[in-house]
């Protein structure tokens, strides 16, 4: 049966290749980001090869007023199933220390705030229908806190804390929650946390197969798309050379 999408964080990385994912069993796509050309681009090649339905919004999800302005009450969203709250990032990688706070604050409001945000304006649609399924990306990194990785660990803990808050809460409205725990993935992760120092990004991914965009898609898909009475809570993956955070065979 065909779905209606919205997936924020959808110009690159894990949100691009969900969005193809969705597109190509046929669902229609909502695609969120701040990098509307990049949107555009991606609702072009979505139609022209699925012939699907994409709808694009350019809004950042730290922006309250943007996100209720375009999200709340927006007819497109009355029948929307699934809401995937991909947009997240890490800025810095410091001792807590040296670490710079307009970082910290950059990725509470977009990993923390934002998934409040998008969620609050869309609740209403679920709410009426007594259906919906909430997916939300959070990391290892939220399941172990590692070196230098003190606000971003901090704010990806608060996603899976948050998944098991909405599912207790929106029980009674028989919506379902999920949240996901990428480990190490190839994506323009690494190249944002190191603030485009490619030789830093690229290191982290050095000997080893790490996950990838597309393996981040498919289980997102799975998971969207289990009988309407199964949910799967939370889900951890990590490449197969990835024990946990700490642990990873190079």
């Amino acid at each position: 049966m065909k779905k209606k999408v919205l997936i924020t964080g959808a110009s690159s990385g894990f949100g691009k290749a969900i969005a193809e994912k969705f597109a190509s069993s046929g669902d229609d796509i909502i695609i969120t980001g701040r990098r509307k050309h990049l949107l555009d681009e991606l609702k072009d090649k979505l139609i022209s090869l699925y012939n699907v339905s994409v709808t694009v919004l350019e809004f950042d999800v730290q922006d309250r007023k943007s996100v209720f302005q375009l999200l709340e009450n927006n007819p497109i969203l009355e029948d929307l199933d699934i809401l995937i709250n991909n947009a997240g990032l890490a800025l810095g990688r410091d001792l807590f220390d040296e670490a710079d706070i307009d970082d910290w604050e950059t990725m509470i409001d977009t990993n923390v705030k934002g998934v409040l945000y998008v969620t609050k304006a869309v609740l209403s649609n679920f709410i009426k229908r007594q259906a919906g399924h909430i997916i939300n990306i959070g990391s290892t990194a939220g399941k172990e806190v590692y070196e230098r990785g003190n606000v971003y660990c901090a704010t990806k803990t608060s996603i899976e804390v948050l998944s098991q808050a909405m599912r207790i809460d929106l029980l009674k409205h028989k919506i379902k929650v999920t949240v996901i725990h990428p480990g190490a993935a190839d994506t323009e992760f690494s190249l944002v946390r190191f603030k485009g120092d490619e030789t830093k990004a690229q290191a982290v991914y050095e000997g080893y197969t790490p996950l990838n965009g597309h393996d981040i898609a498919d289980s997102v898909f799975y998971c969207a798309n289990l009988p309407k009475h199964v949910c799967i809570n939370s889900l951890v993956m990590t490449c197969t050379a990835q024990a946990n955070s700490f642990y990873l065979l190079k």
